[in-house]
């Protein structure tokens, strides 16, 4: 057996590490994070990425001044299952929630489930939670009790209820009830009879939340948690999952003539991104490493209202009717913009090509806090630090896309990705297109396979005949095999979606539309008693 030769170089690192003077992989202080989660975002709503995309110069500085991932994909393709994966680095046939909570849930992301604020908690940081929860509201599923020290948001989607000024949403939602209880119509896409609320820890300060000025206060109170976990020495968390792109849109001002409501609800998001970022900056630039990414792509039935995907069409779907957007697993489904800022850490002005997650935020994080993964159960994210780093541009090797309404069981693996092939067992019926459609429900077997570099439209499929095909066709199958086995073999959870009015957060339940709006959240009505709101835990 021959003898092994070290360099110079080589040997130096050797020694050094061996002595403990050296990990490349490790901060020399726990670094602060703040991860902003647009909803309905399309990977064409950044500049960035899509030239045509004009209203985001903010977020455009923030990938001049980071690194821009251009095969960053969602866990899942709806609101519930994504923000599961990316709070527990797990995916939904994992951690249970595979499908969206009510406003009446009694459940929520399972209590068994460890999720970030939790782990980074108990590593020293300070944890904060802006904006959409969507993980469940009633007891102990709330987000003070699922790791974070403060919460101020919605605790769900904000089309989840009325308020007195319904934004712009397709087709239109009517405002709150003010006085009486007269019978009003039913809309099965609009949430008519209950305000909607918004929380500051586990009190409703206001109910209907105004959504002109939520922007505002998302910024303000992020602006102040920086504040406080800044002044109290501790490193912080902060998980701030915006209400855009996600209708009804609210923008500030009349849209002007070319950008539209949509564009003008984006500049508001860009706006709001950029505030943040002078937060984090204020504090010393390369103290806080900023990862800003979407929840899935945008709602295609939403039409001019929903978001832009710029060459990620799934032609083949909508040649056949129905979206290929959010809901569906075409990349257009669950490939989102991501971008990471961290001044002397990320490099700037640099494209990455891994294929990365939403997944592996989870144990990324946990790593540059120095902090361990929970035991006892399988993770579908990986530690990408030497890709954030620049040191790597190696992501998955293959990544799971779990089926989000649009076709087959939900939260089942319907598509995969190895490589640069993309994978179809199901397709189809559930997700509804701009028109209306939906197109037909299908099964594959053998699978729809696409090669992402020469068809990124995911227009044509591989002709199963073609050398190609056969070539991939087993790796494909060992490869979903083996994570399906993995999965069974693993400690998986069971959400509760069972539902109870009496979970619906209420601060006002003698008033119509639970209304409790004023100083201090009291209602102003006088024939009400006056009490402070609160949400029953």
């Amino acid at each position: 057996m021959g003898t092994l030769s070290l360099s110079p170089w080589a040997v130096l690192v050797l020694t050094l590490v061996l002595l403990g003077l050296w990990a490349p992989c490790v901060v020399s202080r726990q670094p602060n994070f703040i991860v902003i989660l647009a909803d309905d975002v399309g990977w064409g709503d950044l500049g960035a990425n899509w030239a045509e995309t004009k209203e985001t110069p903010h977020l455009d500085q923030l990938a001049a001044e980071g690194t821009r991932f251009v095969d960053f994909h969602s866990a899942a393709s709806t609101c519930s299952p994504s923000r599961a994966s990316l709070l527990t680095g797990r995916l939904g046939v994992r951690n249970g929630v595979t499908h969206n909570f009510a406003i009446s849930s009694l459940g929520g992301l399972p209590l068994n489930e460890t999720t970030l604020a939790e782990v980074l908690r108990e590593a020293g940081y300070s944890t904060g939670a802006i904006g959409k929860w969507h993980l469940g509201h009633h007891g102990h599923h709330h987000p003070n009790s699922r790791g974070f020290d403060y919460y101020f948001g919605i605790p769900y989607s904000h089309d989840m209820g009325c308020t007195d000024s319904p934004g712009y949403n397709l087709p239109p939602c009517p405002a709150c009830p003010r006085h009486g209880t007269a019978a009003r119509v039913a809309r099965k896409d609009c949430y008519t009879e209950v305000a909607l609320p918004l929380l500051e820890n586990i009190t409703i300060v206001q109910q209907p939340v105004e959504l002109s000025s939520l922007a505002t206060r998302y910024a303000e109170e992020a602006a102040r948690f920086i504040q406080r976990a800044s002044d109290s020495g501790r490193p912080f968390f902060l998980y701030l999952a915006l209400a855009h792109m996600h209708v009804p849109l609210t923008p500030p001002l009349p849209p002007s003539p070319g950008r539209g409501i949509y564009g003008a609800s984006l500049s508001e998001m860009d706006a709001l991104v950029g505030r943040v970022k002078e937060a984090a900056d204020s504090l010393g630039k390369g103290s806080t490493l900023l990862w800003f990414t979407g929840d899935n792509g945008p709602w295609a039935q939403k039409c001019e209202l929903a978001g832009r995907l710029g060459p990620f069409v799934g032609a083949w779907q909508r040649q056949r009717g129905g979206s290929s957007a959010k809901q569906t697993t075409w990349e257009g489904g669950h490939r989102v913009p991501a971008l990471a800022y961290w001044p002397g850490r990320v490099p700037a002005r640099r494209t990455s090509h891994a294929l990365l997650s939403v997944l592996d935020i989870f144990p990324t994080l946990v790593t540059l806090a120095g902090a361990a993964l929970p035991p006892n159960r399988g993770f579908d994210g990986l530690d990408v630090s030497p890709v954030l780093f620049g040191w790597s541009d190696v992501g998955h090797k293959v990544l799971l896309h779990p089926n989000s309404g649009a076709a087959g069981k939900v939260g089942e693996i319907e598509a995969l990705r190895l490589a640069q092939y993309k994978v179809f067992y199901t397709t189809g019926r559930g997700a509804m297109a701009c028109d209306g459609s939906t197109g037909p429900a299908q099964r594959h077997q053998p699978p729809l396979i696409f090669n992402l570099d020469h068809d990124i439209q995911e227009q044509e499929p591989l002709d199963v005949a073609s050398r190609e095909y056969q070539a991939v066709l087993p790796a494909v199958s060992r490869a979903y095999a083996q994570a399906l086995q993995d999965i069974a073999a693993d400690n998986v959870s069971i959400a509760d979606y069972s539902q109870d009015p009496a979970a619906i957060p209420c601060c006002n339940v003698q008033h119509v539309g639970c209304r409790c709006h004023g100083a201090q959240g009291a209602t102003l009505d006088p024939h009400v008693e006056k009490r402070t709101p609160w949400l029953c835990l």
